[in-house]
């Protein structure tokens, strides 16, 4: 079954991601358009807009089988071996390399094509993927999501009520989002440490986790990355990150539905994890490499119009008065304010030799509720504390 989204909702999503989220589409620039099949309504409208531009569309539709267009899809990690995984073809590299902006559809018509994939072949194919995704991430870039009646089945909502949270969301104007972001995103580029506090809810402990952000660049999201958007972030030195915590949100990871996260960290490193739900699912993301052991992002949730806790990550992490933290890669946009500027790919390689910016294959949010009725308790940013107050954070000043 089909979304059934209108013509004109369609166009005005296509515009806010070419127009605000890309900056607007030259005649000199080649934008790849990735999505499944069943995205096509959405992809459809963007192509049409891209060449109207003069520009060209590069159409990139994903298999079934593949979660969100890796180098493979889920058949050759079943049926090949790790060396074949590694071969990946020259011409897949040099189209990535040709684009300048890249658009992303997520939906999928059916995710448990690539759920519970082979633990060793999954990490060797997310290895694979690397260089590629970095690739994208050093241009012009932006997710979103479509819905999908397989994504409706995940939330156990119907495909009606599902695409109506979707839609009306990636149609809200982004730009209302930076007045909202300012306060926490000032607070937090002052501050030198955040401390979060959870609660484990079979044991009843208070969990601390801790880490050090001081010369850390915080970033304001209103939708040039992720439509919809919502959220203030940064990256940690990675190796101060020490303590606990436990994440109670369910978070939508290569087809399968993780929840219950428990982790403990030694001097920036995992070195003890439980989940209620998937673990599996969450072993496989922690054991892929180095980096997966530890943390390469902190963030909080800022859009105070998303209520509804949806398990993707686009959504999930979005959702004001929540916090989420990333097991993986970090940001080099954290790290320094212009990546691109003379001396800083030499500048980020000693912050990656000293471990204080994290490398990895992967980068997976995982979110607390500090809503009411979550295991969120206390954040502090530095020695101010914030607070999750209508579905927003606050700073929270002295009486």
């Amino acid at each position: 079954m089909q979304a059934n989204i209108s013509k004109k909702d369609l166009e005005k999503w296509a515009d806010y991601l070419l127009d605000h989220s890309l900056e607007g589409i030259t005649p000199d620039d080649v934008v790849m358009v990735k999505g499944e099949h069943i995205t096509w309504p959405l992809m459809s409208v963007l192509q049409d807009k891209i060449f109207a531009a003069g520009a060209i569309a590069d159409i990139c539709l994903v298999p079934p089988d593949n979660n969100r267009g890796q180098v493979w899809g889920a058949s050759i990690t079943k049926h090949g071996k790790i060396e074949q995984i590694q071969r990946v073809p020259d011409w897949h590299h040099e189209r990535y390399e040709a684009m300048t902006k890249y658009i992303e559809i997520l939906g999928s018509e059916s995710p448990e094509l690539f759920a519970n994939l082979p633990d060793m072949p999954s990490q060797a194919l997310s290895r694979a993927d690397m260089p590629f995704k970095q690739i994208r991430l050093s241009k012009p870039w932006v997710l979103t999501l479509f819905p999908t009646q397989a994504f409706a089945d995940l939330e156990g909502m119907s495909l009606d009520k599902y695409s109506k949270i979707v839609v009306e969301t990636s149609l809200t104007d982004p730009k209302k989002l930076d007045n909202i972001e300012e306060p926490i995103a000032q607070l937090m580029g002052k501050c030198g440490t955040i401390r979060i506090e959870t609660e484990h809810p079979k044991t009843g402990k208070l969990l601390t986790l801790t880490m050090n952000i001081k010369d850390r660049f915080p970033i304001k999201c209103v939708g040039e990355r992720n439509f919809p958007d919502g959220e203030v972030y940064t990256s940690p030195d990675a190796n101060s990150v020490e303590g606990e915590i436990f994440v109670d949100l369910p978070v939508y990871y290569s087809g399968v539905t993780i929840q219950g996260i428990y982790l403990k960290l030694e001097k920036g490193r995992i070195i003890d994890y439980s989940a209620e739900k998937a673990f599996d699912a969450l072993k496989n993301i922690i054991e892929t490499d180095d980096g997966s052991h530890r943390i390469g992002e902190v963030a909080l949730g800022m859009n105070q119009g998303l209520t509804v806790a949806l398990k993707h990550p686009l959504f999930v992490e979005k959702v004001g008065g929540t916090l989420h933290i990333a097991i993986g890669e970090s940001y080099p946009n954290c790290y320094i304010d212009n990546p691109d500027a003379e001396g800083a790919k030499e500048q980020l390689a000693e912050f990656i030799k000293a471990g204080i910016m994290n490398e990895s294959a992967q980068h997976v949010d995982i979110v607390v509720d500090f809503r009411k009725g979550g295991a969120g308790r206390h954040v502090f940013l530095g020695d101010q504390k914030i607070i999750s107050e209508d579905n927003i954070w606050k700073i929270k000043y002295p009486d």
